[in-house]
């Protein structure tokens, strides 16, 4: 009785929701018309209509046939469903009682109380009409008529919600539209209104004169949802993007930006997809008064300023594709003065590639534009062409696997060390199993180089120049890598611990007499412990003999996993190194370096990196990814700290520390908080040339954000702490509004 009772008290308050907030838009409890069963041969007369009932009446005298129970009739693929149907054979109009649903070809149905149509199906009359779209969304109007493909409503309303919670009980739509009328039209599939007014919440908002949206997926022309935004910089800005769709696969988009304390600006973005690729062109301009972000910042000149942003990639077959990008800024700071991006550097690329399977070909050609305060654009590489082949197969007499490359570079700089560079290398691997379970891996390695450079001497760094002229050098290596993975159950799960140790060998190499342009950040890691050259690139090769330890250690058990590695290398041979003190590679005894995996579940992603000193353990290296809780909340934390102490000189490798926090917390079904922070804790005991005191924030964000199935609502509040010239510190406010199917 008792359940009875709360299942009654249930039903009631749906009822009574559904009562108290009823709307036009809500589900009118009738099945569509499903599509025809057994369809019949088309007929030779276009006017015979389909139908089923449960019974069925003639009037002789007014041509008249009326159908009763679930009355079912189709023609030229509109379908209807009603309780009664009568249909005049002689005026051709067919009126629907009871349960009425008509769907038309493109899939929407209509749902009325009493509904007046032509014998075609198409054209009629409806009283409290509701249409469900096909594609989503619907439409409700207390009457409306339909004239082809056009419907025509009067005192509708438009929404792209949900109208049911999840009690399946009617609710108020998170938005909708109202208007004196509107008018669909299913071709087109665009809806036009005349009179509308926008409701969020149920409380009713602004009017939006000459509105107009499209109901499918392929968009149309039109105003899309503005953007709306404070900063210290440029005061209040509204961006109100217009949409013009100029083919099915071509689009234009013009934003004009009005801000209350500069000049606007006109951002443009043009996108196409071809038939074996895509591309896009977007940019921006304006004019507005600029501070140089080293001088003065007192003194300031009026320019038009932009930047230039485009992309693309062609497929021209299936080996065969070419991709570029152009990034261009008028100056250091316009991307960051109008809040486009935080990027210091903009590179332009060009590449043709092939790759087959076992050949890779690659043409490119990239240029890079600096943003950052103190670097010299003229010091900046321009890359044209750079050349990359390879080709693997199998060794016929020893087995393996063998890898033949072939590389050119050729980098100029407009004020700086030009240099030029060609090397063809060999690789030859043979991977064995050993009857205890080992696998052995022998390598041999050979490559052949020649580098030419000028202009040396406007290198800033000495161990990066090389000498002018003609350079070539060859090098050699052979290796040997052993790994015994012991694997076996712990508990209810699988334990597993690879002790690995490798050997490698090389002679003497010219390496400093080379120009270094692609292996300068070098630091031992684990990711390149145990490779065969641990410096990055091809400029510098590691010789001398080495011998490498350490362990791979696993764990898996039923929502919880551990991977972790350590590991050390020692300098078999007594030639002086390359690296500078400090990457943990400079003594014959290697730092010790690690990292640590741990997973539990979906709720926990925890990473940490790590190098300790070889004499004292002290840490040089420490880096923490985390990644907390569910989809709905969640806490990233990231901390990086370098403690190197390298000399300033070598600008690649200054010592750092940073902390970086986001996170969401979900506070109802639809809210959610949501914030970020970037902490510099670098202070001049770490790095003597940093201004930092230790404790200096970044930038932080701060906000709070609704989402539904068919709203994005958010507003973020976002602080910048540092001064780049006219890219001001300060407080930066952002209302995002996107509906589905209503624009972005």
């Amino acid at each position: 009785m008792k359940a009875k009772r709360l299942i009654w008290l249930a039903s009631a308050a749906c009822l009574w929701s559904g009562m108290a907030s009823a709307q036009d838009l809500q589900d009118r409890g009738v099945a569509p018309p499903p599509p025809q069963a057994n369809p019949a041969p088309a007929p030779a007369n276009e006017q015979v209509v389909d139908f089923s009932a449960d019974s069925l009446e003639y009037f002789n005298d007014s041509d008249t046939v009326v159908a009763s129970g679930d009355v079912r009739m189709f023609r030229e693929g509109n379908r209807l469903r009603a309780n009664k149907v009568t249909w005049n054979r002689t005026t051709g109009e067919v009126r629907a009682e009871g349960d009425v649903a008509v769907t038309n070809p493109q899939g929407d149905t209509a749902y009325g109380d009493s509904v007046r149509l032509t014998d075609t199906l198409k054209d009629g009359v409806v009283d409290n009409l509701l249409i469900v779209l096909g594609s989503g969304g619907r439409l409700a109007a207390t009457r409306g008529e339909r004239k082809g493909d056009v419907y025509t409503l009067n005192n509708a309303a438009y929404t792209a919600c949900s109208v049911v919670d999840s009690s399946n009980c009617p609710k108020e739509p998170t938005w909708k539209i109202t208007a004196v009328r509107v008018i669909y039209d299913t071709q087109k599939q665009r809806v036009y209104y005349k009179g509308a007014r926008l409701h969020l919440f149920g409380l009713s908002l602004f009017p939006l004169p000459g509105l107009s949206n499209p109901t499918g997926d392929q968009g149309g022309t039109g105003v899309l949802v503005p953007d709306v935004k404070f900063s210290r910089v440029n005061g209040f800005e509204l961006a109100v993007p217009y949409y013009i769709q100029l083919a099915p696969n071509r689009d234009l988009t013009l934003t004009p930006h009005i801000y209350s304390d500069v000049l606007p600006s006109l951002e443009v973005q043009y996108r196409a997809l071809t038939g074996n690729g895509a591309y896009q062109v977007s940019g921006m301009i304006t004019d507005s008064r600029r501070v140089p972000a080293v001088i003065d910042p007192t003194s300031s000149e009026r320019s038009l300023r932009g930047f230039l942003d485009a992309s693309g990639r062609f497929q021209l077959d299936p080996n065969w594709s070419i991709s570029g990008s152009l990034r261009i800024a008028s100056d250091r700071t316009f991307l960051r003065r109008y809040d486009i991006s935080r990027d210091d550097r903009l590179r332009s690329t060009i590449r043709a590639e092939r790759i087959g399977t076992d050949t890779y070909f690659s043409l490119t050609g990239w240029a890079t534009q600096t943003l950052r305060i103190n670097d010299s654009q003229g010091q900046q590489p321009i890359a044209l062409p750079e050349l990359d082949y390879r080709r693997r197969f199998d060794d016929p007499v020893l087995g393996g696997r063998i890898e033949v490359q072939l590389n050119t570079l050729a980098i100029g700089r407009t004020d700086g060390q030009d240099t030029q560079r060609a090397f063809a290398s060999f690789k030859w691997d043979l991977r064995r199993l050993t009857p205890w379970g080992q696998e052995v891996t022998f390598t041999a390695y050979g490559r052949g180089d020649v580098y030419h450079s000028d202009e040396n001497l406007l290198s800033p760094t000495l161990i990066y120049r090389g000498n002018p002229g003609w350079q070539s050098r060859a090098i050699g290596a052979v290796a040997v890598d052993v790994r015994w993975p012991l694997i076996g159950a712990l508990g209810e799960g699988r334990q597993r611990i690879t002790p690995r140790i490798q050997f490698v060998a090389t002679p003497p190499i010219r390496n400093m007499q080379i120009p270094n342009e692609d292996a300068r950040a070098i630091e031992l890691e684990d990711s390149n412990l145990f490779a065969l050259n641990r410096f990055p690139g091809y400029d510098r090769f590691e010789d001398g003999a080495r011998v490498t330890y350490g362990v791979d250690y696993g764990l898996t058990l039923p929502g919880f996993s551990i991977d972790a590695n350590i590991g050390q290398s020692y300098r078999l041979s007594n030639r002086p190194v390359l690296y500078p003190d400090g990457v943990g590679l400079s003594a014959k005894l290697s730092d010790i370096v690690g990292r640590t995996t741990i997973r539990f579940r979906d709720f926990l992603s925890l990473t940490h990196r790590y190098r300790l000193d070889k004499d004292n353990l002290a840490v040089r290296r420490n880096e923490i990814d985390a990644t907390i809780g569910s989809r709905q909340t969640y806490l990233l934390l990231g901390y990086l700290r370098l403690n190197r102490d390298i000399d300033t000189s070598i600008e690649d490798l200054r010592d750092r520390e940073e902390l970086r926090a986001g996170g969401r917390v979900q506070i109802g079904r639809y809210w959610s908080v949501f914030g970020s922070a970037i902490i510099d804790l670098t202070d001049r005991k770490e790095d003597p040339l940093s201004t930092a005191d230790g404790y200096q924030p970044i930038r932080h964000r701060l906000g709070i954000a609704y989402t539904d199935d068919c709203l994005d609502l958010g507003i973020t509040w976002r602080r910048d702490y540092q001064n780049t010239g006219d890219a001001r510190r300060g407080n930066t406010f952002l209302l995002r509004l996107s509906f589905k199917n209503l624009g972005r």
